[in-house]
């Protein structure tokens, strides 16, 4: 099988107040592609920074983080972030929507930096909101919108650039059961056809629907 992320003896430490805290004392492991993937721990455990440097919003302080083969710890700033834009979408607990624009230019936002022209991206921003559900929401503000469809539009965000990995950090935390659940299927329909999803969640109803569970505990992987 294809390996899409691998990380190797990652660690990362944070400076807090001349305090270090580790938060990652050194995890190895390996997603295929395809695969669904959760990954679980108590709060502070590390879960989300393994997220965060999965998606090279972080860099670790030592250890390596292969997208693709690609050792993204070796990269510039400006590769960094061309390689997240093509290859990763990003679903975040609070939304992290544009209150100020539309669902449509919400969702249009991370074509900006793409060769595609207007047109198309708007054309393409309306086909991915009808794909979540949202085709006669299209013109709403964030704060119009319920949390359920706050968080359709983010996914629609998170799809924009085709991108082959998901991820999922706590997408159901600030919603109730139901909506929650039509989210969680809402990823696994898209894991179907072949996009590699990873979701950080407290919640063992949604991590026992995944392929495998990766548990993380004070910064190393516990099973």
């Amino acid at each position: 099988m294809q390996k899409v992320i691998q990380l190797q003896n990652v660690k990362k430490s944070y400076n807090l107040d001349n305090v270090i805290v580790n938060a990652l004392n050194g995890i190895s492991f390996e997603v295929n592609k395809g695969e669904l993937v959760a990954i679980m721990g108590p709060s502070g455990s590390g879960k989300s920074t393994a997220m965060q440097i999965i998606g090279s919003l972080d860099l670790p302080t030592e250890g390596r983080v292969f997208i693709e083969d690609v050792d993204i710890t070796k990269l510039s700033h400006s590769n960094i972030a061309q390689l997240r834009g093509k290859k990763v979408g990003f679903i975040f607990q609070t939304f992290n929507l544009i209150p100020s624009l539309t669902a449509l230019e919400n969702v249009t936002l991370p074509m900006l930096f793409q060769d595609l022209n207007k047109t198309k991206q708007k054309q393409k921003a309306k086909e991915l909101l009808a794909l979540v559900g949202l085709q006669d929401r299209m013109d709403h503000l964030p704060p119009e919108l319920s949390g359920g469809q706050r968080q359709r539009v983010a996914i629609a965000r998170a799809l924009a650039n085709d991108p082959e990995i998901i991820l999922a950090d706590e997408p159901t935390g600030n919603l109730d059961s139901k909506t929650g659940g039509e989210i969680i299927n809402l990823l696994l329909e898209l894991n179907k056809k072949g996009t590699t999803v990873l979701i950080v969640t407290h919640d063992q109803n949604i991590a026992k629907r995944a392929k495998r569970i990766i548990t993380i505990r004070d910064g190393l992987i516990a099973k």
